[in-house]
């Protein structure tokens, strides 16, 4: 069999499945309004919780500066590591009340470092069964055993704790990407400390939106991130622009400086996208009202949606999905909502499990009342089309 025979039979395969997938063409700024193949749409797809891809004063920063290159030439290690990545570390510390972060080109680069280069041969990974794929390849990557515990069972996470081998990690979502819920950290907490565990949070859709004023799933709990927690943002979703980093104490980031394999040998995040994210964090720290606002959509929402009778789930941020089961009617209900001017796509397995597909929205801080009002009459359109 040639490779063209056995790709051809699997991409068959997959498109006789409704899981055929393609990326769609913005030919407009990306924001809450943009064009999507031919079409000017409302745009409930993005991660862009506090709408800060349309920030005028990022633009403006990055333009103004001409010390800010669009590349940085070669790896940190190399000749990388710009004043910019330098001060963008430190302003990120200081915001989280840690010792030290480290700069990541992307957060899934960040999630197959930490992991590679934290865990050695006989400790025990411990997943919850809904992390993102990238922590779940950075597991693999790792020399350590990888053991999984059903979503949010705490009772399951006691019994793999009890069970582990060498030193155990438990690597957890702070908000889980597909479903919006929020990891049940009180109670992670607390287990972590009866078993001496390490704990390793993804807070990338947590910072900037999850907690009084933005700092994440410990603050929203009221709790402190201790030696022993290590946590890993993004800035391409409420921080609005491109790239990652890691949080934690001086020794867990000399560590990935020294052994973390996609920090080491990889390009540098461009500087000009350094600077975006200094002037972004200073957005995030002051964006009390943007939140406020965002949450108010969300209760909205979730009030009228489920009025309407749709399946929703346990989320109270900005990721809502409505619950549709089988894979052709979420995408048939895409469709639908395209039709009316609105970019919500369907979610399909392998990403959510068999039988759960589903649309999911996200909310920004730059959708108006009346976005939601479309939204909503959409989605009214869609329940009345089926039989």
């Amino acid at each position: 069999m040639t490779l063209r025979q056995r790709l051809q039979q699997r991409l068959a395969a997959q498109r006789a499945a409704d899981l055929w997938r393609t990326p769609p063409l913005v030919t407009s700024p990306t924001g809450t309004h943009i064009q999507l193949n031919g079409r000017q749409v409302i745009n409930f797809a993005a991660n862009d919780y506090l709408g800060l891809t349309e920030d005028p004063d990022i633009r403006a920063a990055v333009c103004a500066d001409d010390q800010a290159g669009f590349g940085s030439g070669a790896a940190h290690l190399v000749s990388g590591h710009h004043l910019h990545h330098h001060l963008l570390e430190d302003e990120l510390a200081d915001w989280l009340g840690v010792e030290r972060v480290l700069l990541f080109s992307t957060g899934y680069m960040a999630n197959l470092a930490v992991q590679q280069a934290l865990a050695q041969r006989g400790d025990t990974l411990i997943h919850d069964k809904l992390n993102h794929a990238s922590l779940l390849d950075g597991a693999r990557l790792s020399e350590a055993v990888l053991k999984r515990y059903p979503h949010v069972d705490m009772k399951a996470l006691a019994r793999r704790l009890a069970a582990a081998e060498g030193q155990a990690i438990i690597v957890t979502d702070g908000v889980f990407s597909m479903d919006g819920d929020l990891a049940p950290l009180p109670e992670i907490m607390r287990l972590k400390a009866a078993h001496s565990a390490w704990l390793v949070v993804d807070e990338a859709h947590a910072f900037g939106v999850v907690g009084q004023s933005g700092r994440g799933t410990f603050e929203h709990f009221g709790l402190t991130a201790d030696e022993n927690v290590v946590r890993v943002g993004t800035l391409g979703k409420a921080f609005g622009v491109f790239g990652a980093f890691v949080a934690g104490t001086t020794e867990v980031i000399e560590a990935l400086v020294n052994f973390a394999r996609p920090w080491i040998y990889t390009t540098a995040l461009p500087p000009a996208n350094a600077l975006a994210a200094r002037v972004a964090l200073k957005k995030v720290r002051t964006a009390d009202e943007a939140r406020a606002h965002l949450r108010r959509l969300i209760d909205r929402f979730r009030r009228e949606a489920a009025g309407l009778g749709l399946t929703l789930m346990a989320s109270a941020t900005p990721i809502q999905p409505v619950l549709l089961g089988e894979a052709a009617r979420a995408l048939a209900w895409s469709r639908r909502l395209f039709e009316r001017g609105l970019h919500v796509p369907a979610i399909r397995p392998p990403t959510v499990p068999q039988g759960q597909a589903r649309l999911r929205i996200t909310f920004s801080a730059r959708h108006t009342e009346a976005d939601l009002d479309h939204l909503l009459e959409a989605l009214e359109a869609c329940c009345r089309a089926e039989p």
